[in-house]
């Protein structure tokens, strides 16, 4: 008789604060036992001698579009994809599905179809919009991470930017309620008055796009957002910050004792705007990529603790909506696609700037799982926690191309890139879902509800 039901041997383990080799036995999906040498049997042994064992990626921000759009991504294809990169659960933002998920019955419908096709486990953001503050409570109720809002334009008619006065008492009710509001932070005003500007002057290059989302439209979105939050008590995460400008008046925030964490994405950090104007729409995002001075800013706020976590906003489309020979730049979808490639992004720069890869995990899981409600199950590899790992060899090397890119859809800013690493295999609660190429799509995830008691 077996004494577990799998046993990783041998790999480097990557726990909070150091990285040290151990074995990890699991049963019933929880990881039940470490020490340097496990005795006793398991159904199933895994050797990992020589890489690394990576606590599951928790990718806070993802767009898939299911239902009304499942042809952009949807549970199936996205939760292949995040598994082949290393990632055990996933929030899927509320904005692209038809309904958005503004409402407890969208809630439950999206919940649903997940549970049926994802093979890791997921979490549902709800929405602010105009007119459903009076909706925030039952989608708290029905187990929502939190609530999301944009304070510029979506590009979406079916979820529309918050206004001041429905931010104002959407973080009224979400700080009732317990709950973070998660924001895209960039001025409407800015944004919409320069882009009519470069449209009058027929200006529609890369450089035009990005000179229509500068710095100045971030930071002043933050500093609003923070004079709200300051006034109602609400918790605040700013998604995809692209800049030390909005960045600092978050740390000062910090500072004064505010609720408010922060992430940002690989693409900021791996990309810049030399390459919108090499590749175009596939590059195209909101926030836009930044100068190459900005992204090495970026970085360096990165190393010096400044960003809570690493998120991949993954934001997929069909290749007419960005293909050049239909849309100008400024028309293109925006939106990098590319949730499959956080880990080894992150792990890359890791090894480009002598990171240590303990801070690699503290970015890609611990903070995200404390930040959300997550930490008694997820977020680090310790005994009583959900077997939810990532391994990870150092002596290959991973290039992005479409054939091994399985998101529903293949053009992507990271096809070409090259990482320093693999991601071998991924489990999740115990159970492979990603080995050496393919996916295990019998595999089903759970909808990781978060409820305040």
């Amino acid at each position: 008789m077996s004494d577990y039901d799998l046993i990783i041997r041998n790999g480097l383990v990557v726990f909070p604060g150091e990285v040290r080799k151990a074995d990890l036995a699991i049963r019933d999906g929880v990881i039940v036992k470490i020490e340097y040498r496990l005795d006793g049997k398991a159904i199933q042994e895994y050797e990992a001698d020589g890489q690394y064992v990576f606590p599951g990626m928790i990718d806070v921000h993802v767009h898939f579009s299911e239902p009304g759009r499942v042809h952009w991504e949807g549970f199936e294809t996205g939760s292949q994809m995040m598994a082949a990169g290393g990632c055990t659960t996933y929030f899927d933002m509320p904005l692209n599905g038809i309904p958005s998920t503004i409402h407890r019955e969208s809630l439950l419908e999206k919940g649903k179809i997940g549970e049926g096709k994802s093979i890791i486990d997921f979490g549902l953001w709800g929405g602010l919009v105009p007119g459903n503050v009076d909706d925030l409570e039952a989608l708290a109720k029905s187990g929502v991470i939190g609530f999301k809002a944009f304070l510029s334009a979506t590009g979406n008619e079916e979820f529309e930017r918050a206004d001041d006065f429905t931010l104002l008492h959407g973080m009224k009710k979400i700080a009732e309620l317990g709950k973070v509001l998660a924001l895209h932070a960039e001025s409407d005003p800015i944004t919409q008055w320069l882009k009519q500007e470069k449209e009058k002057g027929g200006l529609f290059s890369a450089d035009d796009y990005a000179a229509t989302r500068p710095v100045q439209a971030e930071a002043e979105a933050v500093e609003r957002a923070i004079a709200y939050a300051e006034l109602t008590g609400c918790p605040l995460h700013f998604v995809h910050i692209s800049s030390c400008s909005a960045l600092d008046k978050i740390e000062a925030a910090k500072k004064r004792g505010m609720d408010v964490t922060v992430e940002t994405c690989p693409h900021y950090l791996l990309f810049c705007q030399d390459d919108l104007v090499e590749k175009g729409a596939v590059a195209k995002c909101a926030p836009p990529l930044r100068a190459g001075e900005e992204q090495e800013k970026l970085i360096s706020c990165l190393i010096e603790g400044k960003f809570d976590m690493i998120s991949s906003d993954h934001s997929p489309c069909p290749y007419e909506l960005k293909d050049p020979a239909i849309h100008n730049l400024f028309e293109a979808w925006g939106g990098i696609s590319g949730g499959q490639f956080s880990l080894m992004s992150m792990i890359e720069l890791a090894q480009s700037y002598g990171i240590p890869l303990y801070k690699v995990a503290e970015w890609t899981a611990l903070r995200p799982a404390e930040r959300f409600g997550l930490s008694s199950r997820k977020g680090k590899i310790m005994e009583g926690l959900d077997a939810d790992l990532a391994i990870v060899s150092l002596e290959g090397n991973h290039e992005a191309v479409e054939s091994n890119f399985f998101a529903k859809h293949k053009q992507s800013i990271y096809i070409g890139h090259t990482f320093p690493c693999q991601i071998t295999a991924t489990f999740s609660r115990g159970k492979m879902v990603y080995r050496n190429g393919e996916p295990f799509k019998s595999v089903h995830g759970e909808w990781i509800k978060v409820i305040d008691s």
